[in-house]
């Protein structure tokens, strides 16, 4: 089967591209990096191949099939509903595709977001969306990272329109990275509908809301971490059989789960991911989990998008630092370091405490909205 990619990054010619695929009228569609970079040929039944460094810097190109794709958005739309949707995210990263893939599959176009997000584009292209069905509304959803919906409070606590935007929609997905605590408690006091996901590009995007999974997908903690398995499971990696296997294992009876690499406990049904196995450094020997510690910094009243991040210290080996482009985060960088140290010793420990706080003009970002972690790394060493 061909892989093509579109001829450019209008979501309007994904969209034609993305129909086509599905539907298996045209060829297999190339997202995040040129066809030409990657083999031509794809296994048959191949929709999409979403290519993608994440936060690691490592390239993966994941093999997507029509079935997954469909049998997500399906199970999308048996937990929250049918309507129409509102691209605000890349097409070109899995969160926005499928958004794509949902409004196709409820034969409905979707709304797409005009230029940079800002709260007034959301909120101008979110009650353009109202329209009637047989006398009665046609729900909307949206798809955000923790960010987007972070600068969408922060307007609305001056805005109307786009608090009146924000609550028209019947749930908003939350996913791409963890949403802090407060912000959560904000958008519920907002009265804005807000479902937290959790997936990834290997399994077709989010599989398991508000910690309870899709029908069809299974969860289990094999030595700590999680693994899913169910059939929005991506084909593997193009190319690399060796990370394929090793990241797809198949179980005697012929079950095929994906590693997540996420350490994660499940308890009476309901999934509690506790961060990256591999984000972890060595501080005075005991093992830190810097996305504990982040998620407790995050917690703070005015680093609620810091960026937790390890270096290289001569004292301990490793340390934890905070990074935050807050506006005060300048002015109080002291106090914001003590508050935060004081938080993270009761609550993990003093070994986990972050050893310094380094003010920015702004965190770096991946076009998918998250923090590019890999270039705070490097600017930090």
């Amino acid at each position: 089967m061909r892989l093509a990619a579109p001829a450019g990054d209008d979501p309007r010619d994904i969209l034609a591209a993305v129909k086509s695929a599905l539907h298996g009228a045209g060829p297999a569609l190339a997202l995040g990096a040129t066809a030409g970079s990657s083999p031509a040929e794809v296994p048959a039944g191949t929709a999409v191949v979403v290519t993608t460094s994440g936060s690691t810097g490592v390239p993966k190109s994941v093999i997507l099939s029509r079935s997954a794709l469909t049998a997500s958005a399906m199970s999308t739309a048996e937990r929250i509903g049918s309507g129409a949707w509102l691209l605000a995210l890349p097409p070109t990263y899995v969160a926005g595709l499928q958004v794509l893939v949902r409004a196709t599959v409820a034969g409905r176009e979707p709304a797409v977001l005009s230029g940079r997000f800002t709260p007034q584009t959301f909120s101008s292209a979110a009650l353009m969306m109202a329209s009637a069905r047989g006398g009665e509304r046609v729900p909307t959803y949206t798809s955000l990272v923790p960010a987007q919906l972070q600068a969408i409070l922060d307007a609305a606590a001056d805005d109307d329109t786009v608090l009146r935007a924000a609550r028209s929609f019947e749930a908003v997905l939350i996913g791409g990275q963890a949403l802090p605590a407060s912000v959560r408690e904000r958008a519920e006091a907002a009265g804005v509908r807000i479902v937290r996901t959790y997936g990834s590009t290997e399994t077709s995007g989010g599989c398991v809301y508000d910690g309870v999974p899709l029908d069809g997908t299974r969860m289990r903690v094999v030595d700590g971490e999680l693994q899913l398995s169910g059939p929005t499971l991506a084909d593997g990696y193009l190319g690399d059989p060796e990370r394929t296997a090793a990241a797809f294992p198949v179980d005697a009876d012929g079950t095929r789960w994906y590693r997540t690499g996420d350490e994660a406990e499940i308890d009476d049904g309901v999934l509690r991911v506790q961060g990256r196995i591999d984000n972890v450094i060595v501080s005075g020997g005991i093992n830190v989990s810097l996305d504990r510690v982040e998620r407790v910094v995050r917690g703070i009243a005015g680093l609620h998008a810091a960026v937790v991040i390890g270096v290289a210290d001569d004292r301990w080996g490793e340390a934890s630092v905070i990074v935050s482009d807050a506006p005060d985060a300048h002015e109080r960088a002291e106090e914001l370091l003590r508050i935060a140290r004081d938080a993270v010793g009761r609550e993990i420990g003093l070994h986990a405490r972050p050893s310094r706080l380094v003010p920015v003009e702004a965190l770096p970002q991946l076009t998918s909205g998250k923090p590019d972690r890999e270039r705070l790394r490097r600017n930090l060493a």
